[in-house]
């Protein structure tokens, strides 16, 4: 979007923001509190270093290493954490120790634009969310969907319902889509919605943001960083994301309310595509010679 600086405007996105120049248009334990025992260089590190970082007895560490008796889940974590911070050998074999007991989870997960760096971002978060996971044991299964339409992601959700306990995806809200996930319901398999919600009172919950307040946020902080009142753009991915439509009605609303000077234009879809947005402002620059700034109300687009 460089190639748009040449008439710099204010612009907003859903979850940066931008004011370019008006020129043109415009209980704790030790470690946590101090740093880790040191062990000098060459030297390995012992059951008995590693009992005195994580505060227990050496018979503790023993414990824990080979599951002679029960020790308490939060002892067992600040041992391995222990183990981590300082470099003991065993500390991968106290991981698997601590998950042996765990219940094993299969996460399916859909997202969307495989080739998109926000998205490729998030799969590799997830990965380590899982991994990080203390209470299970998960193995995430990603998928990325070529659209928003249903015709991608109804083949990718059924395939992951027969595979895993729980869904999480990020898609428009369709009807079709509202039905499968009803039936992955009734086979007892919940389905979360990701970064926009669908499905509602069907699936088991929401994940992201409260779009409603990043709407007014938005439009709160374009007003005070526009220079002069005018026309105003809004850039939406589809009107099916209902994230997008939330936040796009948010922001109309605000300013109704609070800067009534500002004339907010009618939203324009840019299936959160780059070169197309880019394309659709340029033409929006020329026809409107009193446009102010815009606002993405889309994601993946900065």
């Amino acid at each position: 979007m460089e190639r748009c600086s040449s008439n710099a405007l204010s612009t907003v996105g859903c979850g940066n923001y931008f004011s370019l120049p008006p020129q043109a248009v415009a209980g704790s334990h030790r470690m946590t509190e101090d740093r880790p025992i040191r062990i000098a260089r060459g030297k390995r590190v012992t059951i008995a270093d590693l009992a005195r970082e994580a505060g227990v007895s050496v018979a503790t560490v023993d414990r824990v290493l080979n599951v002679r008796l029960p020790v308490r889940e939060e002892t067992a974590q600040r041992v391995h954490a222990a183990a981590h911070a300082i470099g003991y050998h065993a500390a991968g074999l106290i991981k698997q120790r601590l998950q042996q007991h765990l219940p094993h989870y299969k996460l399916g997960f859909i997202l969307r634009k495989p080739a998109h760096d926000f998205y490729q971002d998030f799969a590799r978060n997830i990965e380590e969310s899982v991994s990080m996971a203390k209470s299970f044991h998960g193995l995430p299964i990603i998928e990325f969907a070529q659209s928003h339409l249903p015709r991608d992601l109804l083949p990718l959700l059924k395939d992951l319902g027969s595979r895993c306990q729980a869904i999480a995806m990020v898609a428009a809200d369709h009807p079709k889509i509202t039905a499968s996930v009803e039936e992955l319901k009734a086979k007892g398999i919940p389905v979360f919605s990701l970064l926009s919600d669908f499905a509602d009172g069907v699936r088991e919950g929401y994940i992201g943001l409260n779009n409603s307040k990043v709407g007014r946020t938005a439009a709160w902080v374009f007003s005070k960083a526009a220079k002069r009142p005018g026309k105003v753009a809004v850039f939406v991915g589809s009107h099916r994301f209902q994230a997008h439509a939330t936040r796009e009605t948010a922001f109309r609303a605000y300013f109704r309310e609070n800067a009534p000077k500002f004339e907010v234009l009618d939203p324009l879809v840019n299936l959160d595509e780059r070169q197309l947005t880019y394309e659709k402002l340029l033409d929006l620059m020329q026809r409107e010679p009193e446009l102010v700034g815009f606002y993405m109300a889309g994601g993946g687009i900065e």
